[in-house]
């Protein structure tokens, strides 16, 4: 990266880590206030975790802890409904499933929003935002319901740029939240205010250990879609590998380019590379300690949970600088960041930590602090202080939703 860009996306990430510090320091009082309101009937929309992806996970992440809060009664409404018994064989063909599943969804949000305060729904871009958070938008404001619209997508520029009927759609929830201060900034470019409320990393589930001597053992951890450029990671390994022979890849998810990206890894003679496809979050962990060094080559990107996993576990992270890395990261300090497609720079990076230790161990250091951000104890008090205001009303359609040259929140 340049100078000048490192300099301004540093400054950027400061300035939210700034404001989550503010934040923080409101939860205590957030968490207090609640205790003797009314209990306020919560329903998420969002995928169900047969969908593989980042908004399946946070969505059962925030629905376990939620549940467990005595001032709220947490529904749920899946976009991808399981067909009756009787209907389940029909769920195998595909366009069949396709109608069938969206019809479903269509109907049990008509049954169910009428019998909520507040509709959380889970959003990403393009299609899915008109097939999946729309109807749920729509079905919320027949009914007069608070809406909290939770925007997790890192194409939503260029989504936003292209669609003016998702600008319009955006002035329809009570607030928008995304989990990035990346998202914010791009919102407010739009005209439309939002807050940040981080993901939940459940970070005692990985094992934080030192390691010492860093080892030439690799993860990378993403879905493999075009998107996510796992070939940069592939090509950055063969550099390294040309160092170091013993080294090793783990390859974890499973997507549209698997194909493609085991052709890539034969072309360029790689050893020691492993396409585990898809693995159960529960097993993650495995594959963390496992490793000795993570890499993420994306493209585009908003707040990366493999990263803080990464973090967790005690793993120095090389990446590219996408979407909303650099507000999570900071080069230099909590991981080493490069410019996009820029699979030499990764390469070099990886091998600079294979080489200083001293580097490594302060990288892993910070990173495993900066971990805090993003437990369920961090953000508990900010969707329940938003919860409950929303359901008394204190939070009001205008107050959020659109910038009118105030600063974001």
């Amino acid at each position: 990266m340049t100078e000048a860009m490192t300099t301004t996306r540093q400054s950027d990430a400061q300035r939210r880590d700034g404001e989550a510090s503010r934040d923080a320091a409101t939860l205590p009082f957030a968490a207090s206030s609640v205790a003797t309101s009314p209990v306020v009937r919560v329903l998420i929309v969002a995928p169900a975790l047969d969908i593989l992806g980042g908004q399946a996970v946070q969505a059962a992440r925030l629905l376990e802890q939620l549940r467990a809060e005595p001032s709220l009664e947490v529904g749920f409404l899946p976009i991808n409904p399981e067909f009756p018994r009787s209907l389940r064989r029909w769920q195998a063909v595909k366009y069949v499933r396709s109608i069938r599943t969206t019809a479903l969804y269509w109907l049990r949000l008509l049954g169910e929003v009428r019998r909520y305060d507040v509709i959380h729904v889970f959003s990403a871009s393009y299609l899915s935002f008109i097939i999946s958070p729309t109807p749920a938008l729509l079905a919320s404001k027949l009914y007069g319901k608070r809406i909290v619209l939770n925007y997790r997508s890192g194409e939503a520029e260029d989504h936003l740029r292209r669609s003016r009927a998702a600008r319009r759609l955006l002035r329809l929830p009570d607030v928008i939240v995304a989990p990035s201060g990346y998202l914010v900034d791009v919102f407010a470019r739009f005209n439309l205010r939002a807050r940040a409320i981080f993901n939940i990393v459940e970070t005692e589930r990985f094992r934080f250990r030192e390691r010492t001597p860093l080892r030439p053992i690799f993860l990378s951890n993403r879905n493999l879609e075009p998107l996510y450029n796992v070939g940069c990671t592939l090509r950055a390994f063969a550099l390294v590998q040309a160092r170091f022979p013993e080294a090793r890849l783990t390859v974890a998810g499973d997507g549209s380019q698997r194909a493609k990206l085991e052709r890539l890894a034969r072309e360029l003679d790689l050893k020691n590379t492993t396409f585990a496809g898809r693995i159960a979050q529960e097993r993650m962990h495995e594959l963390y300690d496992a490793a000795d060094i993570y890499l993420n080559s994306s493209d585009i990107d908003n707040m990366p949970g493999s990263i803080i996993e990464a973090y967790a576990s005690g793993l120095p992270v090389v990446t590219t600088d996408a979407g909303g890395i650099p507000y999570i990261l900071t080069d230099g300090e909590t991981g080493l960041l490069v410019r996009r497609g820029d699979h030499e720079a990764m390469a070099a990076c990886a091998l600079r930590l294979l080489e200083d230790e001293k580097l490594t161990a302060r990288i892993a250091g910070a990173a495993r602090r900066a971990c805090d951000n993003y437990s369920w104890a961090s953000v508990r008090g900010a969707w329940l202080k938003l919860y409950h205001e929303l359901a008394r009303g204190e939070v009001g359609e205008g107050a959020i939703q659109v910038n009118k040259g105030c600063e974001c929140i």
